[in-house]
């Protein structure tokens, strides 16, 4: 009964699992792996709530709560700038809710690199909440430099998910989250 009440707490504290699953000079592929002690539609909502959790030292604007997640076939994960610019950091290629998100984009520097990118988040329920898998796959690098930012673009990202994790800990629930 005692393994059964510390059990919440130890998937809040185990640490996020990064790697880089495979490098080269034209591209690379990331993955990403958090547990939550949320149920899966918590975590799914919470993910779309990008500009509550993402890092600003990684966006255009300086300002996370500039992003937005369209949690919807072809929905943009976008960023408006000042001016009436913008960024769409990425486009929502595949939906199914509470479960997987896949979106196509090259996130931040990797725009400039001729590159395309698919993001695939998994939401898998385990015994105590979700597990999160992301998977980052980026091709087509002009410089030949893949490889080189791979362990970059994991760091990022390894980032952006222990921040997405603390933020589903204690995000509101579903139904209360605005589209």
């Amino acid at each position: 009964m005692r393994f059964a009440l510390l059990l919440p707490t130890l998937l809040m504290t185990a640490p996020a699992s990064a790697e880089v699953i495979s490098s080269g000079p034209n591209g690379f592929e990331v993955q990403e792996v958090v547990n939550l002690v949320v149920p899966q539609p918590s975590a799914y909502a919470a993910f779309g709530q990008v500009g509550q959790w993402w890092n600003k030292e990684h966006t255009y604007s300086g300002d996370s709560a500039r992003l937005s997640l369209q949690l919807r076939p072809g929905g943009c994960f976008c960023e408006p700038l000042e001016g009436g610019g913008g960024v769409e950091h990425m486009r929502v290629a595949y939906l199914k809710p509470g479960e997987q998100l896949v979106m196509t984009g090259s996130l931040g520097p990797l725009l400039y690199q001729a590159t395309t990118g698919v993001m695939d988040v998994k939401f898998e329920r385990i015994a105590g909440g979700t597990r999160v898998t992301m998977n980052y796959r980026a091709a087509g690098f002009a410089n030949s430099d893949g490889d080189k930012l791979a362990p970059l673009v994991d760091q990022v990202l390894a980032d952006q998910m222990k921040r997405y994790r603390t933020y589903a800990a204690k995000a509101p629930k579903p139904d209360t989250l605005k589209p």
